[in-house]
């Protein structure tokens, strides 16, 4: 349902909505300290505004307008803030909307150069690593400033430029480029260029810094890069370490939080390969959904959640008995994930229905949906304590 359906009807829905809502709380959520904030940001590519959601009350608190064409988001670890990527139009300037999560506003715009498509924050929480696919370079942005202070040139269309745990390095796939670029983080100049990887798409780091993998989605095949300047390879060049087969169209990776295993998202096989990262053994395809394109797992490595964009429906697969343990029916399209900060909560970003499906991991079931703008497309969950 629309916010901005004021009709009896809407009006009544959302009245029972909060009811049940407030009668399911305390026993569907943890029990929060007074000065305790949690939000959900989505970010809406065609209605250039971000959705806040109120996970404490599990309720939208609003819509904050920023840039043209929201397509990527990320919060802050170490202040109150949310950084949302605006890709602009084809061809123009894009920039990054500095969102204040303690009353969610826009504090500060900063500029990029063109089509920034995705961001990620290095450990310290004080440098934002952009992705600009049409001006095929990463900025490299002081938040603390609110400016960019470097530009790093990459291969053709750059999708990610992904930040080592230990903050020295970026795996930075090229789509069209077909390669992959890796950075100097501290000197900022690209080290080492692996080419043959087909449309580039997605790239996950070991917990130890030691390792990158790659998916190639305009084929079947994953790269292993050994990292040089790791603890495992302090005296060692970057180099490709094995290409793996997996499924067709390999989209996204995700990594078990002790990176023991990852899992490859094969959007036109309809499946996903396992991977073991200490051998760069593939163990397997299994059969999940209809065009896969996310995962994430759980924080106890147990549990692997799948978004299959051409369904409705996200599946969940046991990673320890190694098969699919059931599937939770949300919107139309699913696609980005994200844990609530307890962990107790599974944000699904519906692409086609425009909501988010708020699922209970404890039971795996459907709690609520709510609504966002047009176009949802990513996803980032802030929590903190107000000061």
């Amino acid at each position: 349902m629309n916010l901005k359906d004021k009709t009896p009807a809407g009006m009544l829905t959302m009245t029972v909505l909060a009811l049940v809502l407030g009668g399911c709380q305390k026993h569907d959520f943890p029990q929060y300290p007074p000065d305790y904030r949690e939000y959900a940001y989505v970010t809406n590519g065609d209605s250039g505004t971000v959705t806040a959601i109120d996970v404490v009350n599990m309720r939208i608190d609003r819509e904050v307008a920023v840039g043209q064409n929201p397509l990527a988001v990320a919060a802050s670890s170490t202040r109150n803030e949310v950084y949302v990527v605006n890709g602009g139009g084809p061809g123009a300037q894009g920039s990054i909307s500095v969102i204040n999560a303690e009353n969610n506003s826009v504090a500060a715009t900063i500029a990029l150069d063109r089509q920034p498509v995705s961001i990620d924050l290095d450990p310290g929480g004080d440098l934002a690593y952009v992705a600009n696919s049409g001006s095929n370079t990463i900025s490299v942005v002081d938040l603390k400033a609110r400016r960019e202070i470097a530009v790093v040139g990459t291969g053709e269309e750059p999708v990610e430029a992904r930040v080592s745990p230990d903050g020295k390095t970026l795996v930075v796939p090229n789509r069209t480029g077909n390669s992959v670029s890796i950075v100097d983080a501290v000197g900022r100049v690209v080290r080492a260029v692996f080419e043959d990887c087909p449309g580039a798409s997605d790239a996950v780091i070991l917990p130890d810094s030691s390792k990158a993998f790659v998916a190639c989605s305009g084929g079947h095949q994953l790269l292993a890069i050994a990292l040089a300047h790791s603890q495992a390879h302090p005296n060692q060049p970057d180099r490709l370490e094995a290409v793996m087969d997996v499924g067709t169209a390999p989209l996204h990776l995700a990594l078990k939080p002790d990176g023991g295993e990852l899992f490859v998202s094969n959007a036109l096989s309809d499946n996903i390969s396992e991977v073991v990262t200490s051998t760069d053994d593939v163990g397997g395809a299994y059969m999940i959904g209809n065009n896969p394109v996310r995962g994430l797992v759980s924080r106890d490595n147990s549990i692997l959640y799948i978004s299959a964009l051409h369904s409705q429906e996200v599946g969940i697969y046991a990673i320890d008995d190694g098969k699919l343990a059931g599937e939770v029916h949300v919107g139309d399209g699913p696609a980005a994930l994200a844990f609530s900060a307890a962990g107790h909560l599974l944000f699904v970003v519906d692409t086609r229905s425009a909501d988010v499906a708020v699922v209970r991991t404890a039971s795996r079931s459907l709690f609520t949906v709510l609504p966002t703008g047009r176009g949802p497309n990513a996803i980032a969950v802030k929590a903190f304590k107000l000061p």
